[in-house]
């Protein structure tokens, strides 16, 4: 029996550990790719912990290969002289086709590979990455000026009722 016909809920098997918010600010978001992650166990243990912050952290293509960047993962202060380096480098698990598409998308001008969420999805630690591009500082105001916008028309509608 697979696991889509084991008559579960679609999302059930996933714990939402982290959203990196500002990257929501700071790009535009085009492709949305999951990924698996290459962890020790000190590292799973804190990130069961929350002791994570995606919001310097990126997604770089080497050697065909892709590569978690600047995510900080705090160490585990239950571990032994085994722990981990906070900001490690760490390996993302992806299809080699989706690597190939990212690689020939990332180097266009101006595309990078951003982290969006950090979860378990059954147990294992995934991270979900997207294909985005830099906004710059005019398209930041008129998206702020769009939710001010949005927010005082749903404001004045509830007020009508």
């Amino acid at each position: 029996m697979t696991k889509a016909s084991s008559g579960g809920k679609a999302g059930a098997g996933r714990k939402v550990i982290l959203r990196n918010r500002q990257a929501f600010h700071e790009f535009v978001i085009f492709d949305r790719y999951e990924a698996g992650l290459v962890l020790v166990g000190s590292e799973v243990k804190s990130l069961r912990d929350g002791r994570v912050n995606l919001g310097d952290a990126y997604a770089e293509l080497r050697g065909g290969e892709a590569w978690l960047v600047n995510a900080h993962i705090g160490t585990y202060p239950q571990a032994t002289h085994f722990n981990h380096e906070p900001l490690r480098p760490r390996k993302l698990l992806l299809h080699a086709a989706e690597i190939a598409r990212l690689e020939t998308k990332v180097q266009e001008r101006g595309f990078t590979l951003v982290p969006l969420e950090l979860y378990f999805s059954d147990g294992r630690a995934k991270v979900e990455i997207a294909l985005a591009k830099g906004k710059k500082q005019h398209d930041k105001r008129e998206a702020s000026r769009a939710r001010d916008v949005a927010r005082e028309l749903a404001q004045s509608v509830g007020r009508r009722r």
